[in-house]
């Protein structure tokens, strides 16, 4: 009954927005957001805006494969969202909130989410304070991994690698403290620290372990640049690269990968261990060529979950290390072509995970930059046991009120 008053309230939102539209001629570009509104008094604002991605997928198998006999194929919904954002009072009081209304989006719901779907993905307020100082408070993005801060609807590939998928550490509930600043000659540094809940996004009873502490620095040698969106759509005239570091310190954590994968139980509660994640990124860009890459490795103080009398329970702590590459190039009518290498080296000892690495080749036409644009490609996926090796191809529209 509750998911169906969320539901019914949103399509009515929405209705009433697209009403309200089409009953006059609307100055609103496509791209810019459905709504944009300046009170006038100037004490808010609110740009209100919607996407989705149309998604399919198939794989073929390998011979050996025995998990994909005679291949498969789906349609869906990749992501679906509401974004609402703006400032509140004074322009150094900004909010953001988004919400994901996928199957995807909303999975994942628990007795620590009063199993209720996690429809919020960002509920933030940002206040510059002093200077170039902003506090953060809600839950939103952790300042972990580049790939993962970079939006889902401005990715130069159909999705994100899979040290992403492995390594990153997502969003959760807390506070969180950015700053930057100029060392000279256009020398940008930028940093930020995260103090947060150490469990995932929307957990909102339980708190079952310590808390997580998240921390990233970057440097922009040759000046600022729009180095969180995938493809040189800017078509750089200058050298631009943007070089970031973070760390994740997740204390008494009790999941499998940190923030994310399942919870470790035992016979007795919960096994907790102390889990840290290191990345190191890239990203330059330079007459429509750019290029990312990245490296994770994730350790836990004791992987092996154990019960209270010493005897492993089948749970381990994901740990290891994985490395991305990818690099394209934009031409001038817009098409891009895109190649993408990734590895993921899990501690077999530990996992029981052999080597996976993956092989993509990929083809983006932008219609109008991010906001409206189809992307294709094609991975081969080569396990190190020859068990699971597949070809998986994906073919995505993605549209951007």
């Amino acid at each position: 009954m509750k998911l169906l008053k969320w539901q019914l309230l949103v399509v009515l939102f929405a209705s009433g927005v697209f009403t309200a539209n089409s009953q006059e001629i609307t100055e609103n570009k496509f791209g810019k957001g459905l709504v944009n509104v300046v009170a006038k008094d100037s004490s808010y604002s609110l740009k209100f805006a919607a996407r989705f991605q149309s998604l399919f997928t198939s794989n073929w198998d390998f011979p050996g494969n025995e998990n994909l006999q005679n291949g498969e194929s789906n349609f869906l919904i990749r992501r679906a969202r509401l974004k609402f954002g703006g400032f509140a009072y004074s322009p150094k009081l900004r909010y953001k909130m988004e919400l994901g209304l996928s199957n995807r989006d909303i999975s994942g719901a628990s007795y620590y989410t009063h199993n209720a779907p996690r429809y919020i993905l960002d509920a933030v307020i940002k206040w510059n304070f002093y200077e170039n100082f902003d506090l953060w408070i809600g839950q939103t993005k952790l300042p972990g991994n580049r790939e993962r801060i970079v939006s889902s609807g401005n990715m130069q590939t159909v999705d994100r690698s899979l040290v992403n998928s492995m390594f990153n550490v997502d969003r959760e509930m807390g506070v969180q403290l950015h700053h930057g600043f100029d060392l000279g000659n256009n020398f940008l540094v930028k940093e930020s620290v995260a103090f947060t809940q150490g469990e995932g996004r929307n957990v909102t009873r339980g708190n079952i372990g310590g808390h997580h502490f998240t921390g990233r620095a970057e440097i922009y040698p040759f000046g600022d640049f729009n180095a969180y969106s995938g493809a040189d759509l800017d078509r750089e005239q200058t050298p631009k690269l943007a070089i970031g570091a973070a760390y994740s310190y997740n204390a008494d954590a009790v999941k499998t990968e940190s923030v994310s994968g399942s919870y470790m139980e035992t016979d007795n509660g919960f096994y907790e261990t102390d889990i840290t994640t290191f990345f190191l990124d890239a990203m330059f860009k330079y007459k429509g060529f750019n290029i990312l890459t990245e490296y994770a490795d994730r350790n836990a103080d004791a992987p092996i979950a154990v019960n209270a009398d010493g005897t492993p329970t089948g749970d381990v702590v994901e740990v290891g290390n994985g490395f991305n590459f990818q690099a394209g190039y934009l031409f001038k009518n817009n098409f891009e072509v895109v190649g993408r290498y990734t590895t993921i080296d899990l501690d077999e000892n530990i996992t029981g995970a052999g080597v996976h690495n993956q092989y993509t080749l990929g083809l983006s036409k932008y219609i109008v930059g991010h906001k409206l644009k189809v992307q294709t490609d094609v991975s081969l996926n080569d396990f190190t046991d020859n068990m699971n090796n597949d070809l998986m191809y994906r073919l995505q529209v993605d549209i951007h009120f």
